[in-house]
């Protein structure tokens, strides 16, 4: 057979995050590396899908979503994020927030044009702009602030950039932006009429009293932003695949049209099981939060414990840890050798930067069963340090 894999996947890397997971499950270890959120999701969200069946809302729903899950996504937009906005104009419903940066990419940029990413940067991320055939450019955020300075974002910009994402909370950084920094953003984007593609999913998963901001809330960025939020991580449905885009009028319409051409509309019945879960009473959002604050404390006090230097987030669900004290030559090495000696997987940190970068870094995930934790943070002190073959 003369047909092969396409040249526009020729670029394109398999993830470390699944390579890690299938190695995990081989030796049968404890999967700290992919980010697979072991709470339970809560009870109105799976009674509202459960009852949609059972009503059999199972037909297609219009390509931006069924009206009453938009209108309550503009109600929390409203209150959670201070943003305005038009629930039949300015929201589309979406298959996941990849899906939603896919569609993004496809629908407002062109063949050749640059898109900046922030390092440590989410690897889908990188994968999705290649397969887009667009240019990825880079600008590393140094270790622990990852703070962001202006001159280097200038500095960054080359003369076919024509947007820069955002990912605040950042995966797998857990860095969120300050209004500060997001001045900076509105100043730079202005300055050289750039898109800005934001990934918020982690947005109400933070920590130690630090607000989430929204990037269009920010001098005139709402008019060039196309914020992208989701349920997975605020309702712990990550197989449900359900997100959802905020952009101006035009830019919707555009994501709207590619993102009906990619998958038509976002599953119904689950459409509706997240409409409940917006609309339930009680603070089921705060009560995930302190439980994985608990967690990230109880995580980031074993890696310190087993010699380990965690880089503490201040959101998401992840911890960078700096393992380069003990010695091995990159990041892929020391993440295998640590799921080898103590059955604890992570994902190397090189997964998350351009070539070169991120070597003495492995990311944990602590969105897990506090027993599960447990067992992993007694296994963390039989890592050992590199050792040379003879």
């Amino acid at each position: 057979m003369s047909i092969s894999p396409s040249r526009r996947i020729a670029d394109l890397q398999p993830s470390d995050i699944r390579y890690m997971t299938r190695e995990c499950e081989r030796v049968g270890g404890i999967n700290l590396g992919q980010g697979l959120g072991d709470l339970p999701a809560p009870d109105a969200v799976k009674e509202g899908a459960i009852a949609a069946i059972r009503e059999n809302r199972s037909t297609y729903t219009s390509s931006e979503g069924i009206p009453e899950l938009r209108q309550a996504i503009a109600r929390k937009l409203a209150h959670d994020n201070k943003l305005t906005v038009n629930p039949d104009t300015n929201i589309v419903v979406t298959g996941g927030t990849t899906g939603a940066f896919a569609a993004t990419l496809t629908a407002l940029l062109n063949p050749g044009d640059g898109i900046l990413l922030l390092a440590p940067y989410y690897g889908y991320h990188l994968n999705t702009i290649l397969l887009s055939g667009l240019e990825a450019q880079f600008l590393n955020l140094e270790a622990p602030s990852f703070a962001l300075e202006e001159q280097a974002l200038r500095a960054a910009l080359r003369s076919n950039t024509k947007a820069i994402v955002i990912c605040t909370p950042a995966n797998p950084s857990g860095k969120m932006f300050s209004e500060a920094e997001l001045r900076i953003i509105d100043r730079v984007a202005g300055n050289h009429d750039l898109l800005v593609i934001t990934d918020e999913i982690y947005e109400y998963i933070t920590y130690d009293g630090h607000p989430h901001i929204s990037p269009a809330t920010i001098g005139n960025l709402k008019d060039r932003t196309v914020s992208i939020q989701g349920f997975s991580k605020t309702f712990s449905i990550t197989g449900w695949r359900l997100g959802y885009v905020v952009a101006p009028e035009p830019l919707a319409r555009a994501i709207n049209l590619v993102a009906d051409l990619l998958y038509v509309c976002a599953p119904a019945p689950l459409q509706y099981g997240v409409l409940a879960g917006l609309e339930a009473s009680g603070d089921v959002i705060g009560q995930f939060r302190a439980k994985y604050q608990a967690k990230r404390d109880k995580l980031c006090a074993g890696l310190k414990a087993a010699g380990l230097k965690p880089l503490v987030p201040q959101g998401a669900y992840y911890v960078l840890t700096d393992v380069g004290a003990f010695g091995y030559p990159d990041s892929k090495t020391a993440a295998l050798a640590l799921l080898h000696q103590t059955g604890v997987a992570s994902i190397p940190g090189s997964a998350f930067y351009p070539d070169g970068g991120g070597e003495h870094l492995v990311r944990f995930c602590f969105a897990k069963e506090d027993a599960v934790l447990e067992e992993a943070i007694q296994r963390l002190g039989r890592f050992r340090v590199y050792e040379k073959s003879a």
